[in-house]
C-alpha cells in the first residue's frame, strides 16, 4: 500500500528531471525566505518607530518656539499700542518741542484758497528740547550717534533743527 504508482510517458520523463529528495530540499529556501521577511519587517518597524519619535520631538520643539514667538509678538503689539495712543503721541510731541498747528487752509481744484492761514501758537509750557537720540534707542547704538557733539566757538552745542509749523503761502489775487 505504501507503494508509489509507476509513472509512464510524459510524467515519467518529468519525474526523472527532479531528484527523489526534492521535498526536503525545497523546504530550506522557503524557511530562509520567511526568516528574512520577518527580520526585514522588524528592522523596518524599528526604523519607522525611530523616525516617528524624532518627528515627535521636533514637533514639540517647534510648538515651544511658536509659543515663544507668539508671546513676543503680543508683547511688541502692546508696546506699539502704548506708543500710538493719542495721549502718548501728544506727550512725546510736546517733549520734542512741537506745538499744535494753526487753522487749516484748503485748496479748491480750481486753485482758490479756502480759509485764512494762521501761525501755530507757541505753547505756554516750557519743555526742554531733547535730542532725537533719546527717543530712538536703535540710532543711539550706532557708532555715529555715540560721537560727542561738536562745540561752537562759544562753547555751546550747535542748535538742532526742530519741527516747525509751515504756513501755506498767502492767496494771490487772480487765481
Amino acid at each position: 500500500m505504501n507503494r508509489k504508482p509507476e509513472l509512464t510517458g510524459r510524467a515519467a520523463r518529468l519525474a526523472r528531471l527532479f531528484p527523489a529528495g526534492a521535498a526536503q530540499a525545497a523546504r530550506t529556501p522557503f524557511v530562509l525566505l520567511v526568516v528574512l521577511l520577518l527580520g526585514g519587517g522588524l528592522i523596518g518597524l524599528l526604523v519607522l518607530n525611530s523616525a516617528l519619535s524624532e518627528g515627535s520631538f521636533r514637533l514639540d520643539d517647534l510648538q515651544k518656539d511658536t509659543k515663544s514667538l507668539t508671546d513676543q509678538e503680543q508683547e511688541l503689539q502692546r508696546d506699539v499700542d502704548a506708543y500710538s495712543a493719542p495721549d502718548a503721541l501728544q506727550r512725546r510731541a510736546r517733549e520734542l518741542g512741537m506745538v499744535p498747528g494753526g487753522d487749516p487752509v484748503f485748496l479748491d481744484p480750481d486753485g482758490r484758497v479756502r480759509g485764512v492761514p494762521g501761525a501755530a501758537e507757541k505753547s505756554s509750557l516750557s519743555v526742554p528740547v531733547r535730542p532725537p537720540e533719546v527717543f530712538a534707542p536703535a540710532a543711539a547704538a550706532s557708532p555715529a550717534a555715540k560721537a560727542p557733539p561738536t562745540r561752537t566757538p562759544a562753547g555751546e552745542p550747535p542748535a538742532r533743527p526742530g519741527p516747525t509749523a509751515v504756513n501755506p503761502p498767502a492767496p494771490t489775487p487772480g487765481r
